[in-house]
């Protein structure tokens, strides 16, 4: 095979690759989801093992993305590619590792009373599926206005996010038997609204490729409910 025959192979197999990982990250999330809506531990148990899946897949990409930028040296649009499927199956990586932080809640939520405020919580859960579905959609489509869409939404999910925190300190402040529960369950929204992050991760590497220049303007941000939440997302890692 010739260097031009195996560029043009190497490119393909990268998106190939991170097609597997955004359907592998879809059931992650959807598993987690559903392992805290049932309590279902033996489901939780499947999601966080499978998490080191994801953690394969995004080192095959790396290495794969890395090879092709020593060897092949990409320039336009194919470096832009190469750079996007770094960023995308990072993000992918990193929406796994939320999964698994929202699926090992599930223990923890067992025999207690529901709070009122759990139900807004899937509601945020299938928001968040919602835009890591459309994101990825608009990414494998090059569809610029779709990956705008997602882009935009995600002030959605962070509004939803900033007032189920209020709702459920509003729940654990009147009813002091909620407060183990409410305590977790402010963890598996935080989680969340942070995959709804990583969509639009992908939703700009989508325009970056398509337009060859970033997107530019501050994305729509409602403002941030609770510093000690980032806190416990971001050091809970692998």
């Amino acid at each position: 095979m010739s260097t031009v025959d195996q560029f043009d192979s190497d490119l393909p197999s990268l998106r190939a690759r991170l097609s597997a990982m955004g359907g592998l990250a879809e059931e992650q999330l959807a598993g987690a989801l559903e392992a805290v809506r049932r309590r279902d531990l033996q489901l939780a148990r499947r999601v966080a093992a499978a998490d080191a899946e994801l953690d394969r897949r995004d080192a095959a990409v790396e290495a794969a993305a890395l090879r092709l930028l020593a060897l092949r040296q990409p320039l336009a649009q194919d470096l832009r590619e190469t750079v996007a499927a770094l960023r995308i199956s990072a993000a992918l990586e990193r929406v796994g590792d939320l999964a698994k932080n929202i699926a090992r809640r599930a223990e923890s939520l067992m025999d207690h009373n529901r709070p009122p405020a759990e139900t807004a919580i899937f509601r945020m859960g299938e928001i968040a599926q919602r835009q890591l579905a459309d994101a990825l959609d608009a990414y494998g489509a090059r569809d610029v206005a779709g990956a705008l869409d997602v882009w935009k939404r995600d002030v959605t999910l962070d509004e939803l996010h900033n007032s189920v925190f209020q709702d459920l300190i509003v729940d654990m402040t009147r009813d002091s038997r909620l407060v183990s529960q409410g305590a977790q369950l402010l963890f598996v929204a935080k989680n969340i609204e942070r995959v709804g992050d990583h969509t639009t991760c992908i939703a700009e590497m989508t325009y970056y490729v398509a337009n060859g220049r970033p997107l530019s303007g501050e994305r729509p941000k409602a403002s941030a409910s609770s510093s000690i939440i980032d806190k416990e997302t971001l050091s809970t890692r692998k």
